[in-house]
């Protein structure tokens, strides 16, 4: 159920992207985005980040990394692709991440077993299905691509989580740490592309994306893969493709065919079969 609550509202946050494409320039939306979600959380996780820095020291390469991969690139890298692709595009792409968190898990030792497998397979060919009957590869899927590479890698590190470490604590140092990666970036794109104008059709989707998209989801997911694994998380993760097209379609009016549905209905059967298997 939380790796299905992430995933549902990580949907909205693919049609905010693919929505604010053309007035907020991607690393600009990236950057404020952590900015909210920092002080969303920071009440919760600033002093258990604290009580515990002596512990958050003492593994600098598993913080900076998760930082690096969940925090300053994936949602960048997403931004990016919104400018250019369609946002049914990004989350049928972004389907691919859970292949490569069973195969990341499966390098490590972990048995994936028949059903769980079956699922992933399941759920593999319905978004094979669907990308094959799409239109022509654009820059904006190859930023996809990469997008769901630092995401499944975010993913599989998620499990080497220093025991101890409580999971407001984690977000805090993370989203603290992405946010200043990208202070950098933040300033070329200001000098270069200018900022953008406040208002309700850009501040709004910044604090669903901020809030929703990233204390709520991030924990959300986080728990669900401490629970479950992130091979188990990732067939969850399957509905995504299906929630963004919905979305989408809802909200920017793009086109959705019997093709869709089709690929729909595989995508759910592989999420039913394997996500509760344990065998």
């Amino acid at each position: 159920m939380l790796a299905a609550l992430a995933t549902l509202v990580w949907s909205g946050s693919f049609v905010t992207s693919r929505a604010l494409g053309d007035s907020v320039p991607p690393v600009q939306h990236a950057f404020w985005r952590w900015v909210i979600a920092l002080a969303a959380v920071a009440p919760f996780g600033a002093r258990q980040a604290w009580r515990q820095r002596a512990l958050i020291r003492r593994h600098p390469g598993f913080v900076l990394l998760a930082s690096l991969l969940g925090v300053a690139a994936y949602n960048t890298l997403v931004n990016q692709a919104g400018v250019t692709t369609s946002a049914a595009n990004m989350g049928v792409i972004m389907a691919a991440a859970p292949v490569l968190m069973a195969l990341y898990e499966r390098a490590n030792g972990t048995r994936l077993g028949v059903r769980r497998t079956a699922g992933l397979v399941t759920a593999c060919a319905g978004v094979l299905l669907l990308v094959g009957g799409g239109a022509a590869v654009t820059p904006g899927d190859l930023w996809m691509i990469a997008a769901a590479c630092c995401f499944a890698g975010y993913s599989a590190l998620l499990r080497r989580r220093p025991a101890g470490l409580g999971g407001a604590a984690f977000l805090f140092t993370t989203f603290l740490l992405g946010t200043v990666m990208l202070l950098p970036a933040q300033g070329v794109s200001l000098a270069v592309e200018g900022g953008f104008t406040p208002a309700p059709g850009t501040v709004l989707p910044l604090l669903y994306v901020g809030i929703a998209s990233s204390a709520l989801a991030f924990f959300a997911w986080n728990r669900a893969i401490a629970l479950i694994g992130a091979a188990r998380a990732g067939i969850v993760y399957y509905l995504q493709p299906v929630c963004v097209a919905l979305l989408s379609w809802a909200l920017l009016a793009e086109p959705a065919g019997w093709a869709q549905a089709g690929c729909t209905a595989l995508i759910l059967g592989g999420v039913v079969l394997g996500a509760g298997a344990r065998g």
